[in-house]
C-alpha cells in the first residue's frame, strides 16, 4: 500500500513538473503582455477553493521562483568578471542562492502590496497582505528576469556589456513602473500624480531594502564560509 502511495505521489509530481513546460511560458506571456489582467486574475483566484486556484497558469509565488531559477541558470552562460560558483559555495549550495534571490526580489511585491494597503487605509495582516502580494508576483517575475539579465551584461569582463546592461535595466524599470502606475490608477482608483508618488516611494524603499538584504546575506555567507 505504501509503495502504491509512493507511485501515485511520483505520478502527480511528474505531471506537475511536465505541466510547467506549458503553463510557465503561458503565464510569462500573459504577465508581460497584460500585467493588469494577471493581477486581477490573481485576486479573483484566491476567492476559489485551493484545489480550483490557478488552473490555467502557475501560482504567482511559484511563477516568481521558477523565473528566478531560470535567471540563475542563464547567468551561468554569460562570461563574467567574477566567479558565480564562489557565491554558491559561500551560501552553501545553488538552492540557497535561489532562496536568497527569492528573498531579495520578493521585497518588490511586498513593498507594492504594503503601499496599496496603506493607501486604502487597510490594516496590514497576513490575510489582507496575501491577495496584493500574490498579484504583485506576476509583475515582479518578468521584472526580476530582465533585471537579472541586465546585471549579467553589467558584470561581463572588460566592461563590454555596460551600455546594453544599463539599457536593459532602464527598460525593466520603465516597464515595471508603467504597469504599477496603471494598476494604482485603474484598479486602486488613484489620481495620476498620487499613483506615481505611491509607486516611486514603494519602489525606492524596495530597492534600498533589497540592496541592504543582499549585502547582509553576502556578508553572512562570507563569515560562514571563512
Amino acid at each position: 500500500m505504501d509503495f502504491m502511495k509512493l507511485l501515485k505521489s511520483l505520478e502527480e509530481l511528474l505531471y506537475e513538473l511536465v505541466s510547467w513546460l506549458l503553463f510557465y511560458p503561458l503565464t510569462m506571456w500573459r504577465s508581460v503582455v497584460n500585467p493588469l489582467r494577471m493581477m486581477r486574475y490573481a485576486d479573483s483566484e484566491l476567492a476559489d477553493r485551493p484545489e480550483d486556484q490557478y488552473e490555467d497558469t502557475l501560482s504567482p509565488p511559484l511563477f516568481l521562483l521558477i523565473t528566478l531559477l531560470l535567471s540563475q541558470g542563464l547567468s551561468a552562460a554569460f562570461p563574467t568578471s567574477y566567479d558565480p560558483t564562489i557565491v554558491a559555495k559561500e551560501l552553501g549550495s545553488g538552492s540557497n542562492l535561489l532562496i536568497a534571490r527569492g528573498v531579495v526580489f520578493g521585497i518588490y511585491p511586498l513593498c507594492m502590496a504594503v503601499a496599496m494597503l496603506r493607501q486604502q487605509s487597510v490594516r496590514i495582516t497576513r490575510n489582507s497582505l496575501r491577495p496584493p502580494f500574490f498579484s504583485q508576483c506576476y509583475v515582479a517575475a518578468p521584472f526580476a528576469f530582465v533585471v537579472g539579465l541586465a546585471f549579467d551584461f553589467l558584470f561581463m569582463p572588460h566592461a563590454q556589456g555596460i551600455t546594453i546592461g544599463l539599457a536593459t535595466l532602464a527598460f525593466a524599470t520603465l516597464w515595471y513602473a508603467q504597469a504599477q502606475v496603471r494598476w494604482f490608477i485603474q484598479d486602486r482608483h488613484m489620481g495620476a500624480a498620487k499613483a506615481i508618488g505611491a509607486f516611486s516611494v514603494a519602489f525606492v524603499c524596495a530597492t534600498v531594502v533589497a540592496f541592504v538584504i543582499a549585502i547582509f546575506i553576502g556578508l553572512e555567507a562570507k563569515n560562514l564560509a571563512s
